[in-house]
């Protein structure tokens, strides 16, 4: 009877309001929640905001804004850079999935895909914030050169406090990605953050080292 019970508590249900809701105070209790009942109403959905959210980020970084318009870039990112992200978040899953099993993590490609995606929420919402400043400086967002200074005193303000924020949804993306890794694999928060890295370990860098040594040869 008190098994049946306990189970009753940790399958209790969180309504889809509560899940974006105390995933800010109780991350772990939510993305248990999410693991133990498949939740995967909205993974879709939020594969693909976090992925424009990424695109939007690398068109930044990359000054894109100095060889395209405006309206390509949006194109290029809410269209491309959303199906792409859903492809490139799988194989993300994947990899953390393989990586893992090295360290004794649980989960399959598609638990922790699942996580993942809600651990997006916080990018995701970020992008609220990118629509003042881009109607704001327009394409000067994007360029390596952009005047972002002249529109004014007040519209300034709100752009820099806009980036401030997003600076924060930044961290807790990666807050929420260890806790929900954490969980998903039964890791602990340090070899959660060493599982969130070794992908990047294992793939990246050495092909960083092979580019690096074709432009010296």
């Amino acid at each position: 009877m008190n098994s049946e019970l306990t189970n009753t508590e940790n399958q209790q249900d969180l309504t889809d309001k509560e899940i974006f809701m105390k995933i800010w105070t109780s991350p772990r209790k939510v993305f248990k929640f999410i693991n133990d009942n498949h939740y995967d109403k909205y993974v879709n959905g939020l594969l693909f905001f976090a992925g424009i959210s990424r695109a939007f980020d690398r068109a930044s970084l990359k000054n894109m804004g100095d060889n395209m318009s405006l309206i390509a870039i949006l194109g290029l990112c809410i269209i491309v850079g959303g199906l792409i992200g859903w492809i490139s978040y799988y194989i993300y899953a994947a990899l953390l999935n393989w990586t893992g099993k090295w360290i004794n993590g649980q989960g399959d490609t598609k638990s922790i895909l699942r996580i993942i995606s809600y651990a997006m929420t916080p990018a995701i919402i970020a992008l609220i914030f990118l629509i003042p400043q881009i109607g704001i400086y327009g394409n000067e967002m994007f360029k390596s050169d952009g005047d972002i200074i002249s529109a004014g005193i007040i519209a300034n303000v709100f752009v820099y406090g806009s980036m401030i924020l997003e600076f924060i949804l930044g961290i807790w993306t990666i807050v929420f990605c260890v806790v929900g890794v954490s969980e998903v694999q039964k890791l602990s928060i340090g070899k959660s953050i060493l599982n969130l890295l070794l992908p990047l370990l294992v793939f990246a860098i050495p092909i960083i080292i092979i580019v690096l040594i074709i432009k010296v040869l």
